[in-house]
């Protein structure tokens, strides 16, 4: 069994993929994020989503994590991702203050390109530039929460530097780790990322330590470095209902993973767990599967979700409290005792 000596936070982070409506979904996602609160994690994170229903049905993060802030106290809550391209960056900023004035400095604001390209269509942008986009209102954002002049000379009103040393940077490249890293953000690493053809059986660890090398390569002497992976991790009482539960979820994604353009990994179970980088069983079966995983020996953050299996809501909430419990605690993470966090907060 392998502990990680860089691992201090703990996070889950919720896709809201429940089949059910949207005020059902978002009912759900804001009880899964509390009962992760009182299972002692140290952060919660949820993704935007425009349109499509089957990637996660969240348009309006900020108004989320508003609702969740109300309801929880001590608990971290980011998103991973705002699609940074997408939006007005004067806006995120003033988003982003309020919030986090509103849950007593608990949030923690991760940006990104990504986005389908429909979705840039709808709102009038060509995806092809969103990189350009990007680059240029995470800078307005950043400038912005500092409190310097806008363009005509106003000022965010309520300004908030403290955010700017809580931006995370999401990227699938080398280049956006050097990006991260040249500004002292973040770094937010992905659950799977596809394997190119030159090499489609490398492992997510030599496809992501390169990024992690680019980004502290370029981090500014001095700056601590942040970085996130998340993990699709599902544990269960049963391996075999783990298993079940699994099969039924990652021959979903394996037909959206087809339909995108990328080669079937195979009809087999175990193919599809390996393709998608899940971690699935027991809580002993998933303290060794993530053991093996090398990226974890270099994170400071570590944030699961139950995405790609997506089970149904009873099973997420006990694979957190397994997760919590047993899982995190063999690999090196220490719960943050109410006394810890005030001193934190």
């Amino acid at each position: 069994m392998k502990r990680f000596a860089n691992l201090k936070r703990l996070g889950f982070f919720t896709r809201l993929l429940d089949e059910a409506t949207p005020a059902e979904r978002y009912r759900l996602a804001a009880e899964q994020i509390r009962y992760a609160e009182a299972a002692g994690l140290d952060s919660a994170w949820i993704a935007q989503h425009h349109f499509h229903e089957a990637e996660g049905g969240l348009p309006a993060p900020f108004a989320f994590l508003g609702f969740v802030a109300a309801q929880t106290s001590r608990i971290r809550l980011g998103t991973g991702i705002v699609t940074l391209p997408l939006e007005n960056p004067v806006r995120v900023a003033e988003d982003a203050a309020v919030l986090d004035l509103l849950s007593n400095g608990r949030f923690e604001l991760g940006v990104g390109t990504g986005g389908n390209p429909s979705a840039f269509a709808a709102f009038g942008l060509d995806s092809a530039e969103r990189a350009d986009i990007f680059v240029r209102n995470l800078d307005m954002v950043r400038n912005a929460l500092a409190g310097l002049p806008l363009v005509g000379g106003d000022t965010l009103y309520p300004p908030r530097p403290q955010l700017c040393g809580r931006i995370w940077q999401a990227t699938f490249s080398v280049g956006g780790g050097t990006r991260a890293g040249r500004a002292g953000d973040g770094l937010l690493l992905s659950r799977t990322q596809p394997r190119s053809r030159e090499a489609p059986r490398a492992s997510l660890a030599e496809i992501q330590h390169p990024i992690i090398d680019a980004y502290l390569d370029a981090l500014p002497r001095g700056c601590e470095p942040r970085v996130m992976a998340s993990r699709s991790v599902f544990a269960a009482d049963d391996r075999q209902e783990a298993l079940r539960l699994a099969d039924i979820g990652l021959r979903r994604q394996r037909d959206h993973f087809v339909a995108g353009g990328h080669a079937s990994p195979g009809d087999a179970l175990a193919d599809m767990i390996t393709a998608f980088d899940v971690h699935v069983g027991t809580p002993d079966d998933v303290i060794t599967s993530l053991s093996a995983d090398r990226t974890l020996e270099r994170v400071t953050d570590l944030v699961f979700q139950a995405h790609s299996i997506d089970p149904p809501h009873p099973f997420i909430l006990r694979s957190i409290e397994l997760i919590a419990e047993k899982v995190a605690p063999a690999l090196g993470w220490t719960k943050t005792t109410v006394a810890d966090a005030a001193l934190v907060d």
